[in-house]
């Protein structure tokens, strides 16, 4: 099923907003999702999630299409197939899905690596993805009409909804938009490690740990260190952490209006590669 939340909504004293989404969908059309160079994203990976795991969730929720369109030229399928053709093509993609399951047990079996196996069953897996900006518009005028992927329509959709219904929470300056950490856990352990803490969030593409279990701020904070406390610094979960400009029109980052976190890093952005003498992977 298709899903979109608002995790946090903030506007800035000169009336700039920022909003993040939880988001879920078919992985099959994240690269939609990536063309908008407006958002900060993270997204749960398939390097990441153990095969057990994929293969359970695709087993009790598969991701499919919600428009069997009849084929025709064009980008578009105005009109879906038959009832009785719809039945047999959901019919073969959870055959599809079965066997992609099937052949990757088979994989993971063997010993290959989650990086592998899991890369079989991604068409029929759905993706969870925190993303954040200050600009929907164009997003919402592309995603959210008529000639978009059914797909991504449902989502655009959803996204607006969600943004439309939610009220943002008035920022002043020095004050930090931070998802997945609420107002009493920066009273508790300041400014400082809360940011950090909402990065390994990000990071995790959640607000707990991915067994489904509450977080823990030392875990956090080691696993903010992993990614940026060492060089190269992995910084795109530093995209969603702001706090607001005096002004509403500069930009920082692709955030317009708030100063991203991610800009007040050193090295964040590598700018002249070496090549490592590491060995070869065998």
């Amino acid at each position: 099923m298709i899903e979109a939340s608002v995790v946090k909504d903030s506007v800035s004293p000169a009336g700039k907003r920022i909003t993040t989404f939880q988001l879920k969908y078919p992985r099959f059309i994240h690269s939609e999702v990536m063309t908008h160079r407006a958002f900060s994203r993270n997204a749960s990976s398939s390097r990441a999630i153990p095969v057990s795991a994929q293969l359970k969730s695709i087993k009790k929720d598969m991701a499919a299409p919600i428009h069997w369109g009849a084929n025709k030229p064009g980008m578009q399928a105005d009109k879906e197939l038959s009832r009785f053709k719809i039945f047999l093509a959901k019919s073969l993609w959870t055959l599809a899905g079965r066997s992609a399951c099937f052949f990757a047990g088979l994989m993971n079996k063997l010993g290959a690596h989650k990086q592998v196996v899991n890369r079989i069953t991604e068409p029929f897996s759905y993706i969870s993805v925190v993303l954040t900006a200050t600009e929907f518009d164009n997003f919402f005028a592309l995603r959210y009409h008529h000639m978009a992927q059914p797909e991504i329509y449902e989502l655009a959709k959803k996204m607006y909804q969600a943004y439309s219904s939610s009220t943002p929470k008035q920022l002043e300056l020095g004050q930090w938009h931070l998802p997945y950490v609420s107002e009493e856990e920066v009273a508790e352990m300041g400014i400082e490690m809360a940011i950090k803490c909402s990065v390994a969030r990000c990071a995790r593409v959640s607000y707990n740990n991915h067994d489904g279990t509450k977080p823990v701020i030392k875990k956090d904070l080691e696993l903010y260190d992993r990614l940026l406390g060492h060089h190269p610094v992995h910084a795109s979960p530093a995209e969603h952490q702001a706090t607001p400009y005096k002004t509403k029109g500069k930009a920082s980052g692709n955030l317009v209006g708030w100063r991203q976190y991610r800009k007040t890093i050193a090295n964040e952005n590598i700018t002249a590669f070496v090549e490592e003498t590491n060995e070869p992977r065998k």
